[in-house]
């Protein structure tokens, strides 16, 4: 790749960063500023501020990552800095992936129109198991990036490589590590959330789907607010789920380890990594009437003091 084209990769590696850093700061000092004022929070705000936070810590580890990465690349590849870096981006990933999940089910209780009996119960008990479920992310979190960090020192280390492989060279000994222990660690620790995620999306996509079908049947035109309304929550779902699962199918690739500073596509994948992070906020706020209207009240007096 020319480097005018990492040039302009690099360049929309950062703006895709300060989108993503504003619009889940947003989340969270909005809905903080509520929790602040009421003395609580409802299940989903809490979900809410969770995910932003998480993503907003995930994407200033990455970014100073990636360019530390990219700067050092030869103090960085065995040092402790990459364990430090690792340590938190393997957390900050596994729970922004697990409160995305939990995200998906809540909407996905509380729009789909399901008459099944565990649909039901679930309905009724997962409001308030929503506290332990966020715990609970961040309990399996840390435990993923133990086992990471195991990893991380058995290759950085090379704690094993004389004992057990005193043949095979540093390189060697990494490139197996990545193949045969990340990326099939990333991808059954990252599978669960994500199955999570994909049935109850897939759910409340087909029951708003059904009953918008259902409303046009019945006499409602396409320019009908709640036909309109529908349509655009089908969109939003469509959307988060396709991010989702590029961000999946992203990071379990990272794993590997095929994508190195000295690749060509190296910044290109990082876009692919962080697009969900930066991106799905953004559609969370223009979805949202309270965070949608304390935007566009923001954004007027932006204007206003712009003007003025």
């Amino acid at each position: 790749m020319q480097p005018a084209f990492t040039a302009l990769f690099l360049w929309l590696f950062v703006l895709l960063f300060l989108l993503g850093m504003l619009a889940n700061g947003f989340i969270v000092v909005v809905l903080s500023r509520d929790w602040r004022r009421l003395g609580r929070l409802p299940p989903s705000d809490m979900i809410l501020i969770s995910l932003g936070a998480s993503r907003f810590c995930l994407q200033w580890v990455g970014i100073v990552h990636n360019f530390y990465y990219f700067l050092h690349l030869g103090k960085l590849n065995r040092g402790p800095i990459r364990q430090l870096f690792s340590l938190h981006w393997n957390f900050l990933n596994s729970a922004t992936f697990w409160f995305g999940a939990w995200l998906s089910v809540l909407f996905c209780l509380k729009i789909a129109n399901l008459t099944c009996p565990a649909f039901l119960w679930l309905k009724w008990r997962f409001p308030g198991s929503v506290p332990w479920l966020l715990l609970g992310s961040l309990l399996v979190s840390c435990i993923v990036t133990l086992l990471s960090y195991w990893g991380n020192l058995a290759v950085y280390q090379g704690l094993f490589i004389r004992k057990l492989f005193g043949n095979m060279t540093y390189e060697e000994w990494n490139r197996r590590m990545e193949i045969f222990y990340f990326l099939p660690m990333k991808f059954v620790t990252l599978s669960i959330p994500c199955s999570v995620f994909l049935v109850s999306t897939v759910l409340l996509i087909n029951s708003l789907r059904r009953h918008t079908q259902m409303m046009r049947q019945n006499g409602h035109s396409l320019q009908d607010l709640s036909t309109q309304a529908h349509t655009r929550a089908l969109k939003s779902l469509i959307s988060f789920l396709v991010l989702y699962a590029v961000s999946f199918v992203t990071v379990v690739i990272s794993g590997a380890g095929f994508f190195t500073t000295e690749s060509n596509w190296y910044w290109p994948w990082q876009i692919l990594i962080y697009l969900c992070t930066s991106v799905h906020p953004l559609i969370l706020i223009l979805s949202n009437f309270r965070l949608r209207g304390v935007f566009w009240q923001l954004l007027l007096l932006a204007r206003g003091f712009w003007v003025a």
